[in-house]
């Protein structure tokens, strides 16, 4: 072989040796194109399922705040009518308070008034059974004025005294008492003056200087009286009979 033909044939190898590099250069380009077309689809399709996820989780978001709204404005809506009828019952309420409040205050007033009047007229009865009393007492002096007789004027007022004190004990309940003889009590009579007796054993009452009064059993007015005391080492009769009863006893 000449040098020619050794020259040609070592070109041809390296040649041959370049291309099949370039092939394999080129197939391996190819493949990671391949691969990068993969990953790409890949991450593609990745990305387009997270934007879903994200649609979706907005979409759901996006229900759930509607849904929330739409329960708090029925709430407000229920609050609302529920103040309605809340505020009707208070201004009903109110006005039957005032009402009531009103009628009080007339049954106040109109209680008042009839006990003003009761206090005022509470006398009426008597002072008109009264009116008749002067009546006779105007007779009485008409007729004494007319006959000038002190007998016949004197008899009348005796009798119209008379009349008013029945009148006042039947109708009222005030009964004049008489304290002569009546032993001294404190609750009924009122001790204007003082004497000794020998002939009373206990302060007694001797003599009426003003008759009491009693309304109803109970003291309106006690008697202004003189009162008898025993006299000072008189001895009480009750105890001298007891002594002379046990010197008997002894005798015997």
């Amino acid at each position: 072989m000449s040098v020619r033909n050794f020259g040609e044939s070592k070109d041809n190898i390296s040649n041959g040796i370049n291309k099949e590099a370039i092939n394999k250069q080129n197939q391996e380009r190819q493949m990671m194109d391949e691969k990068k077309d993969v990953n790409g689809k890949r991450n593609e399709s990745s990305e387009q399922q997270n934007e879903k996820v994200d649609q979706d989780k907005v979409t759901a978001e996006n229900t759930t705040i509607q849904t929330e709204e739409s329960q708090a404005q029925q709430i407000i809506t229920d609050l609302g009518e529920k103040v309605q009828t809340l505020e009707k019952e208070i201004a009903e309420l109110t006005d039957r308070l005032m009402r009531r409040q009103a009628d009080f205050e007339n049954s106040r007033k109109r209680i008042l008034k009839e006990k003003d009047e009761s206090i005022k007229y509470a006398n009426q009865v008597l002072l008109y059974e009264l009116t008749s009393v002067i009546d006779d007492f105007e007779r009485a002096i008409k007729s004494s004025e007319e006959s000038k007789n002190y007998d016949s004027f004197h008899n009348g007022i005796q009798l119209i005294e008379q009349q008013l004190v029945s009148m006042l004990e039947k109708r009222w309940s005030l009964k004049r008492f008489s304290a002569v003889g009546e032993p001294f009590d404190p609750q009924k009579h009122e001790a204007i003056a003082l004497t000794e007796s020998e002939t009373v054993q206990v302060p007694t009452v001797v003599e009426d200087y003003q008759k009491g009064y009693l309304l109803n059993e109970r003291v309106l007015r006690p008697a202004k009286v003189k009162v008898a005391q025993p006299r000072v080492g008189q001895k009480p009769e009750g105890n001298t009979n007891n002594t002379s009863g046990s010197n008997n006893k002894e005798n015997k």
